[in-house]
């Protein structure tokens, strides 16, 4: 089964609008590497409307520019480009093509297929739909130590039925700090934690007496 990697630029409120206005300080060669590996090795990639938009109004130019992301920009170029929108869209970036069908069970069916990594970059919409859902393998965040205070959140308990009333629990699979202060973390699907409250809490406290 292929597995679904979803990556977003996230601010320390979490705050996962526009990126481009707030997260270009803190790129560096640690970060362009966690991008690569969330992404350059995908075959397929999901979109949002928005975020499709957005890429595909600037990386082909920069792909014929020839510059420094060019490599990167051909990556995607040549992967496969599956775009969730309920309007009719029209394409000019080469292997792009639109969802048909429910997200949900177009995804199910999609990860049963042969083939690599489906990756996802932004595309908070579909991103909330897939966790809730149970579909999404590996998030990563990439945590910026900046609180941008306006903007769509990651998690919005009123983000119209994409699954902001139940809890979705996650394990956390890898952690890293870069130099710039941003933590690069990898979440997968967990298991309910169970009940708990402060009764079973309380027993991990410090007594009296202790850490003096």
């Amino acid at each position: 089964m292929r597995k679904i990697v979803a990556s977003l630029f996230i601010a320390l409120d979490g705050v996962v609008e526009a990126p481009d206005q707030w997260h270009f300080p803190y790129f560096n060669d640690e970060m362009g590497a966690a991008v690569n590996a969330a992404l350059g090795s995908a075959d397929t990639l999901l979109f949002g409307r928005k975020t499709y938009d957005s890429f595909a109004g600037a990386w082909p130019e920069r792909e014929a520019a020839g510059g420094e992301d060019a490599g990167f920009a051909k990556v995607l170029g040549d992967a496969r480009k599956i775009v969730v929108s309920r309007q009719k869209l029209e394409f000019g970036w080469r292997n792009s093509e639109q969802l048909q069908g429910d997200l949900v069970a177009t995804v199910t069916s999609l990860k049963e297929t042969a083939g690599g990594t489906i990756g996802l970059s932004g595309s908070v919409s579909v991103v909330r739909q897939l966790l809730a859902a149970g579909l999404l393998d590996e998030l990563h965040l990439l945590v910026h130590p900046i609180a941008v205070r306006k903007g769509m959140r990651l998690f919005d308990e009123s983000d119209g039925g994409d699954g902001g009333e139940s809890a979705i629990p996650l394990r956390l699979i890898s952690s890293e700090a870069f130099t710039t202060g941003v933590l690069n973390l990898v979440y997968g699907p967990a298991e309910a934690p169970g009940s708990a409250g402060y009764d079973e809490a309380k027993g991990h406290l410090p007594r009296s007496g202790e850490g003096e």
